[in-house]
């Protein structure tokens, strides 16, 4: 198998006709640059992985706010994500 590299041109040009491949490797490299506006940007083109990594990002520090866009925008996970976050949340403060 032979070992390519492919640059970001290329992703972008194969994510802009549709290719779900390229879209998720662009949220990827995004995700290890840690350039949330990329993966946010990303997100609105319909990048389920972008949604995955930010959602992800979200739940480690608590952002219900950026959990509650991510839903917005079409990743229902992040919705169930924030759910579960808001039912510990009025768990712990329950008497």
């Amino acid at each position: 198998m032979t070992n390519m590299n492919i640059d970001r041109e290329t992703l972008r040009e194969l994510a802009d006709e549709g290719n779900e491949t390229a879209l998720g490797r662009l949220a990827d490299i995004a995700d290890t640059a840690g350039d949330l506006g990329e993966l946010s940007e990303l997100l609105d083109e319909g990048s389920m992985r972008a949604g995955f990594l930010l959602t992800r990002r979200a739940a480690s520090t608590g952002d219900l706010r950026e959990l509650q866009r991510i839903a917005d925008a079409g990743y229902d996970e992040a919705g169930d994500e924030l759910n579960r976050l808001l039912k510990a949340t009025a768990d712990g403060h329950r008497d």
